[in-house]
């Protein structure tokens, strides 16, 4: 199985995307939020994937920069449904208010030849805490990572091979989720900033961490493999090697500081 992240960056950046990723097996694919527009349909082009082949969509919550990429994939899909271009159900997987959220929005701005699919072949599928759904084959647990801000799920994925996968959303790991972060075998973890820059971007003024908490957090917690998005911009051509070079202080496994586009084999 493959994960490609589309998007890297937090809200507001315009130099590469917002955060969002697939993970595909083979001709099918899981997409984690859509970003903050119709880049979307552009990034899942460039990383070869097709709107036909994705039937399982999970947004985390509800905040602009990953739900405004679903209504474009809603009106594209749905587009496809009325022209029997595309087979099957697109489940879209969030919390019950999540899913009314989007519902509305798409009623406002959608076409109604579209809207009308909702509930018929575009499935909301309500998550509760610790719920399992079967996605590309795998077990996939979604929990609530009981953010301050807005509610937000975040999820483990049990991979083919025993290995475990944790997105822990776009806020820090909470020690009440242990039961779902404990023992993964990849690791995905917000890092807002560098630490050394903490005093610039603020990122614990909006409930974010940096490259050295999240660090220090997978090397307490022996996760092997650890990969950091949702950054700020303004050390993107250099991001990669100053994050990797300060996130090697504090944690010893494998860190990955992956640019948009860019893909890991799991």
């Amino acid at each position: 199985m493959k994960l490609t992240m589309l998007g890297t960056g937090m809200a507001t950046v315009t130099e590469c995307y917002n955060t969002c990723f697939v993970i595909s097996d083979q001709d099918r694919h899981f997409l984690v939020d859509g970003g903050g527009g119709n880049h979307i349909l552009k990034a899942l082009k460039d990383a070869g994937v097709k709107t036909t082949e994705i039937h399982d969509i999970f947004v985390t919550h509800e905040h602009l920069d990953h739900i405004l990429g679903i209504l474009w994939l809603i009106r594209v899909i749905g587009t496809k449904m009325n022209q029997d271009k595309y087979e099957g159900k697109l489940n879209i997987y969030c919390h019950p208010e999540l899913a009314e959220a989007i519902t509305t929005i798409a009623g406002l701005t959608i076409q109604k030849k579209v809207c009308r699919l909702i509930g018929e072949r575009i499935i909301f599928v309500p998550l509760d805490n610790g719920e399992k759904k079967k996605i590309l084959g795998c077990r996939v647990r979604f929990f609530d990572i009981q953010s301050t801000k807005a509610k937000q799920y975040g999820f483990t994925m049990d991979l083919p091979d025993g290995k475990v996968l944790t997105c822990c959303g776009d806020e820090p790991y909470n020690e009440n989720n242990y039961e779902y972060v404990g023992g993964s075998t990849w690791l995905m973890h917000e890092a807002f900033c560098l630490y050394s820059q903490r005093n610039k971007f603020k990122p614990y003024e909006k409930n974010h961490s940096t490259v050295k908490e999240a660090c220090e957090l997978a090397e307490k917690m022996e996760i092997p493999n650890l990969i950091l998005y949702h950054t700020e911009e303004e050390n993107l051509k250099n991001r990669k090697f100053l994050y990797t070079r300060e996130g090697q202080e504090y944690y010893h496994g494998n860190l990955y500081v992956p640019d948009d586009m860019e893909s890991f084999e799991l």
